[in-house]
């Protein structure tokens, strides 16, 4: 291993923790200057904010900082797509239609009229 690649290595498993301890320290900042005062709620420590980050994050599964995983969702189902024969294609998309018109929202529509 050359003297360069070791480098980018070091940098590449650093980098992630250096921004979430970043991150963390802005929450506890942004914490501790705005809500005692709006909310009168306690200041927090750096480790409170840490827990309230990863509470969001196991929540609301934030964080994404990159389109990473979507991106390789959506060219998984452009490979399967393109595989399929026409005939397989609109059985597909009818199937995806019929779900999308029976949702939650559609029905909940329905029963408030």
């Amino acid at each position: 291993m050359n003297h360069k690649h070791k480098k980018g290595w070091i940098f590449f498993m650093l980098f992630p923790p250096l921004i979430f301890l970043g991150i963390t320290w802005i929450v506890m900042l942004l914490w501790n200057c705005l809500l005692p005062e709006i909310l009168g709620v306690k200041s927090i420590s750096y480790w409170q904010a840490m827990g309230i980050l990863i509470l969001c994050k196991i929540l609301f599964g934030g964080f994404h900082f990159g389109k990473g995983m979507r991106d390789f969702k959506e060219r998984k189902m452009r490979e399967k797509m393109r595989h399929l024969s026409p005939e397989e294609r609109e059985k597909f998309k009818k199937v995806w239609k019929s779900r999308c018109e029976n949702s939650f929202f559609n029905r909940n529509k329905s029963t408030n009229e």
